[in-house]
């Protein structure tokens, strides 16, 4: 990785505390900015900025502000959900892609993503059960019509995947929060009589199917595996030319209900977080009620996961059915369990938009009550792939196996200004902006730190001040630029 973009100093100066050892900053504890200095880290286009530490802000005290100065407000008295992390997905194509690389570059990537100081510390991770699109080909754990599961093994997994997830798991201090999604029940279990194409589960295998999830969270827990949590089914409205299967709102709630949530249970694993729907913003409110108005559904159900694809309508991304959701079910949690960049061509790789629609989707969902966030591939070869039926994406890093070396674009800079700085157990705090150009977020850290992202997706500067319960600094958001501001 260029020393240049990723300074050595980038959190030196910091202090971020553990999660894990220290408690979060309760509703009501005082924050004062006073005679404090922020630190600040920009990535920014048309400059060599990337997550580079510029010069302190300091805080002066500033009496009401005017309708003619731009400020960012930051109201730390006032909290909400508590992050539980951020990372991306550990996928066949991404294993099979760092397997090609040279050991250098392998341990340059896994520095890059899961180290907290020389990288962006993700701390979150999505994996697939069995095939998905981003595999070489479609495979399954079980022999064909096995109902009994009796032929039930992840040996396929043992040559790319989990080496690589055992990787990811160690660079990241041993410990990574895995949640696994299935794209398709074995051909066999399905009216299709196909993976591929939608279709349904067919009621005879439903038990089976449920049995199928124990069997995979049990092998890998066997493999030194640790599995946080599951999907109930990937994109389950959707019919695609790779593995998919579809389930209404109603026939997702009853196997929950009647065969997932008890199966998870009687195998001893009632402590996994279920998560429903795992598909677009645009149908998020009327899932979450299809399955979380029914109370012995509800009871399974950790949270509600949703992807950002609802643009392919022609829509922008709907935050507001985030926040629905989140006032609706307070009890319940949300988490981003997909997106990427479609239609990859390797010419695009610099490309800002890239970025920046990760900037906006994070900011969005974070406002919206989300407390996870999880990237589709973490890596993907010059092709956009591997990807068996040719649905090339982006990722935030690009590997070209042929010169073997990482190609990184600005994506993985703006994931990492939320990643790096905003750590499992923060508390979303008050942030808000007075111009529309700038969009905001903010959290409290363990350790009391706060980090406010601050993002300009427009061609021009503007200058601004962080202004936080009377005191404030003055600062200017580059054009096309996002910034963590920590103190």
């Amino acid at each position: 990785m260029n020393s240049k973009l990723l300074p050595l100093s980038l959190l030196a100066a910091l202090c971020l505390g553990s999660a894990h050892a220290q408690k979060t900053t309760s509703s009501g504890s005082t924050f004062s900015a006073a005679g404090k200095k922020a630190k600040v880290f920009a990535t920014a286009a048309n400059t060599e900025l990337r997550l580079s530490a510029g010069e302190d802000l300091a805080f002066q005290p500033t009496g009401q502000p005017l309708e003619t100065q731009v400020c960012v407000f930051v109201y730390p008295k006032n909290t909400f959900q508590t992050m539980l992390g951020i990372g991306g997905a550990l996928t066949d194509a991404s294993a099979e892609t760092f397997a090609k690389l040279p050991k250098p570059q392998q341990q340059e990537f896994l520095k890059a993503y899961y180290s907290p100081t020389a990288g962006i510390g993700y701390t979150l991770a999505r994996t697939t059960i069995h095939s998905s699109d981003f595999s070489s080909g479609s495979y399954t754990y079980v022999a064909d019509k096995d109902a009994g599961l009796k032929t039930f093994s992840v040996k396929h997994d043992e040559q790319f995947r989990i080496p690589f997830i055992k990787q990811a798991m160690a660079a990241a201090g041993g410990k990574l929060t895995l949640y696994a999604s299935p794209w398709s029940p074995p051909a066999w279990m399905k009216d299709s009589g196909t993976m591929l194409r939608g279709g349904k589960l067919l009621p005879q295998y439903r038990q089976a199917w449920a049995d199928y999830y124990v069997k995979f969270i049990k092998a890998y827990e066997q493999l030194g595996i640790p599995i946080w949590g599951l999907t109930v089914q990937n994109e389950p409205m959707a019919t695609q030319k790779w593995e998919s299967c579809i389930f209404t709102g109603e026939e997702e709630r009853d196997f929950i209900k009647g065969y997932l949530g008890p199966t998870l249970q009687k195998g001893g694993l009632g402590n996994k977080k279920l998560i429903a729907w795992d598909h677009n913003r645009d149908l998020l409110v009327q899932r979450a009620s299809a399955v979380l108005d029914d109370p012995q559904a509800a009871k399974y159900v950790w949270g509600i996961g949703y992807h950002w694809y609802e643009t392919w309508t022609g829509s922008a991304m709907l935050f507001d059915n985030v926040r629905r959701v989140h006032e609706a079910y307070p009890n319940k949690n949300l988490i981003f369990t997909e997106g990427c960049v479609e239609n990859f061509k390797l010419d695009r790789v610099n490309d800002w938009a890239l970025g920046e629609r990760y900037g906006m989707s994070m900011i969005g969902d974070f406002n919206g009550g989300t407390v996870g966030w999880t990237d589709w591939n973490v890596l993907l070869d010059e092709t956009g792939g591997p990807n068996h039926v040719g649905n090339f994406c982006f990722a935030p890093i690009i590997a070209d196996t042929k010169a073997g070396k990482l190609i990184y674009t600005n994506a993985y800079y703006y994931i990492g200004h939320f990643s790096k700085f905003i750590r499992p157990g923060a508390r979303r705090i008050s942030a808000s902006s007075n111009r529309d150009v700038l969009q905001t977020t903010a959290f409290r850290n363990p350790d009391g730190s706060l980090a406010v992202v601050v993002m300009n997706q427009t061609d021009k500067p503007l200058d601004f001040q962080l202004w936080i319960d009377g005191q404030a600094a003055k600062t200017t958001s580059a054009a096309h630029s996002i910034m963590t501001m920590v103190l």
